[in-house]
């Protein structure tokens, strides 16, 4: 059996002091293989964006390990961590948060620039088309739909050739039939490339497409379920 590609050891994130406190993730135990499909769901405030941050290295848990890949992510300063996310780490926010003066192939090659690995890939022009894009790739954000801005953001995290996708709440700005579409997408990539794909959602449709769900409820998991 292959080692895991992410592992957390005992995670804890704690937000301010006194009555302040506030403790976003209690403890968490949790490993990420290498090509499967996870949900990480519960309520708004559950603490599921939390741990997709620490497990992308956005954040860093106040205590407890993040390994990626065998090797410490957590306890990287913030520059080492940004060079380690940016060579195999992809994200997919609710908005799609592209760079607003770049056109979309702009966007893309940037990312692709940023991540400084030479594993074998789509280049910006072939991923646009492979979203549907290829005739957007001069214009900017502002000037794409929703949806587009979306699929463009999928095809910029690609760009990075990631082995890690995180995607939080990547639907949630879209309306029902853009959001399936995106999420047909986004699908039909990872079996294509068989990066890991992990969505933080409340939407129990969205976590249906995945094999493993991982519940959290008050920053603890409570449940964990394989499906087929």
């Amino acid at each position: 059996m292959s080692a895991p590609l992410l592992r957390c050891h005992g995670v804890s994130v704690e937000y301010g002091h006194g009555d302040a406190r506030v403790v976003a993730l209690r403890e968490v135990e949790m490993t990420i293989e290498p090509g499967e499909r996870l949900a990480l769901v519960g309520r708004s405030g559950s603490g599921k964006t939390t741990l997709l941050h620490v497990i992308g290295g956005l954040v860093s848990p106040t205590d407890g390990i993040v390994e990626w890949k065998g090797e410490p992510l957590s306890t990287l300063d913030v520059a080492a961590r940004g060079r380690a996310r940016a060579a195999g780490i992809g994200f997919v926010f609710q908005g799609s948060n592209l760079f607003p003066h770049l056109s979309a192939f702009e966007n893309l090659a940037f990312a692709a620039r940023a991540s400084r690995n030479d594993r074998p890939g789509p280049g910006p022009s072939d991923l646009l088309a492979l979203v549907g894009l290829a005739g957007k790739a001069d214009s900017l954000p502002g000037e794409l739909s929703g949806g587009e801005g979306q699929r463009v953001a999928i095809a910029r995290a690609l760009a990075q050739r990631p082995e890690l996708l995180l995607c939080d709440e990547p639907t949630g700005h879209l309306d029902s039939d853009t959001g399936e579409r995106v999420l047909d997408l986004i699908d039909s990539l990872q079996s294509q490339f068989g990066f890991s794909l992990v969505t933080a959602t409340h939407d129990p449709d969205v976590a249906a497409r995945s094999t493993r769900e991982v519940e959290l409820e008050d920053g603890s998991i409570v449940r964990e379920g394989t499906f087929a």
